[in-house]
């Protein structure tokens, strides 16, 4: 079973969710205002609002007959956390190589 990590990262896979996150970053909106600047139905939108919304990224709530998206802050931050602890990690690995690349070439 995929981890919300692992689902959050598939949804970002694709160019059109990724352009819908960073729309909804800048303010709530509806499916009509999603679509407005793709080439694709609101069908379309809707799908990937769809799977932005199971993986946690989106929120979606009625207000009147309009049912505005909106960014889930706290799923982005999981998702950053997780970067930032794998380069710290990469970080300390190539820290330790270059030490020892260094101490190598001074023994020679």
């Amino acid at each position: 079973m995929p981890t919300a990590l692992d689902s959050t990262f598939a949804a970002l896979a694709d160019p059109v969710r990724r352009a819908l996150v960073t729309r909804l970053a800048r303010g709530d909106a509806t499916v009509g205002e999603l679509a407005e600047p793709f080439d694709l139905t609101q069908q379309a939108i809707s799908h990937h609002i769809g799977v932005l919304r199971q993986c946690g990224l989106v929120e979606q709530r009625r207000a009147g007959t309009r049912r505005p998206c909106r960014l889930n802050v706290e799923q982005l931050s999981l998702l950053s956390t997780w970067i930032e602890d794998q380069r710290r990690a990469w970080d300390d690995r190539l820290d330790v190589l270059e030490q020892h690349l260094s101490d190598d070439g001074t023994a020679r």
